[in-house]
């Protein structure tokens, strides 16, 4: 879901991350809020009284959703849910979760935090706005009524009963125990959610067909995102299904072909790209020791005329927790990496010492033959996973 993130604070033991997309999003705000809400709300102020309500509103909505999504990972924290952080991303935030909710409650609870939280500062805010709007500038005062109202959407948004909003894990949540099947719940859910994106699409159309060109370029981008999220969201429930007790072992090939750190780039290329034609080769020493691992990409930042003269150890990566996985693992850990890093393949260590490299391709492979063997439906949701 994510493309590249900036870590801004962590707190809580939670870090804190932006994607680029939020920040382009974080512009249009600003620019709608400035030359179409606030003018029309608050008419008569001068030209720049509006941009900086449109850059305060737009920093108040970043700090109302992250304590939202704060709400959601210290519940998630509070019911043994490890949560890797929390970011912002294109409409919005997501906490990021390791694995599913283990029970319906936990994730009933979960999402429930947010919407209430977000009722919870809106109400805050009025407050404040019935104290101040008397005294204070209307510039000042319009931003304080924008964060009540802003919070109030954006928990009664949050409520709609489609995944993967938090109604719509609200709504998985009773189907959930209902039913006694995550996926199946999920899949009744994420439905529900794609069905409102296309309403939310169609909105748009006549909004625009309105002249009102702000709103329907927000219907939507956010319509559009939502029947994304909602597919995304069931395939990575599939996969974490499918996956699940699955261990890495089971799908590793045990005899990788590996490079000396100390062959130039020159003979990576013409005695390993060339002939095995795989993207990533570990980097083992001498001594066996895994030191990292190389790929084409390393290579294409040298220039063609200096590769004679570098060595694999002047342009490999070192191994990392973010490259690396041990044979016991679940296999739906070590796809989330390579997911999470782009990465093709990862090198399976055991302490420092290699053991086997895990492909993307088995995994995808794997899932793709038991969903058909086992006539699960579900198996289109992993159309669009890469192979």
């Amino acid at each position: 879901m994510f493309g590249r993130r900036i870590t801004l604070f962590k707190l809580f033991g939670f870090a804190v991350r932006v994607d680029a997309s939020w920040l382009i999003i974080a512009v249009l705000i600003t620019w709608s809020l400035a030359v179409g809400y606030f003018p029309q709300k608050y008419p008569g102020l001068a030209a720049p009284d509006y941009w900086w309500m449109g850059v305060a509103s737009a920093l108040g909505l970043f700090a109302s959703i992250v304590v939202h999504e704060f709400a959601h990972s210290l519940v998630a924290r509070r019911y043994g849910l490890p949560m890797k952080g929390i970011t912002l991303f294109i409409f919005g935030g997501v906490a990021e979760m390791s694995d599913e909710p283990p029970n319906p409650k936990t994730e009933f609870l979960m999402a429930i935090a947010g919407p209430l939280t977000s009722i919870a500062l809106g109400a805050g805010a009025y407050l404040l706005y019935q104290a101040v709007r008397e005294s204070w500038q209307p510039a000042g005062a319009g931003v304080v009524a924008y964060m009540y109202w802003i919070n109030w959407i954006l928990a009664a948004f949050n409520l709609i009963p489609a995944f993967p909003l938090d109604g719509g894990r609200v709504l998985r949540s009773a189907l959930w125990h209902w039913k006694g099947n995550l996926a199946g719940a999920t899949r009744i859910a994420a439905a529900v959610g794609s069905g409102f994106g296309l309403v939310l699409i169609l909105l748009a159309v006549w909004q625009l067909m309105a002249g009102n060109f702000i709103g329907a370029m927000w219907w939507f981008l956010i319509g559009l995102f939502l029947r994304g999220a909602a597919q995304s969201s069931y395939q990575q429930v599939v996969i974490r299904t499918s996956l699940k007790g699955e261990p890495v072992r089971r799908f590793m090939n045990p005899h990788p072909v590996t490079v000396s750190p100390g062959i130039s780039v020159q003979a990576l290329v013409d005695d390993y790209i060339y002939r095995h034609h795989y993207k990533m080769f570990p980097v083992v020493l001498d001594t066996g020791k895994l030191a990292g691992w190389v790929s084409a990409q390393q290579v294409k930042a040298v220039p063609r005329e200096e590769w004679g003269r570098h060595t694999v150890r002047e342009v490999m990566q070192p191994s990392s927790p973010d490259n690396t996985i041990g044979p016991d693992q679940e296999a739906a850990k070590a796809l989330a990496k390579m997911t999470r890093g782009g990465l093709s393949r990862l090198m399976v260590a055991d302490g420092d010492r290699l053991v086997a490299v895990i492909a993307l391709k088995d995994l995808t492979g794997f899932l793709a033959a038991k969903l058909e063997l086992e006539g699960d439906e579900s198996a289109a949701a992993l159309a669009g996973l890469p192979g």
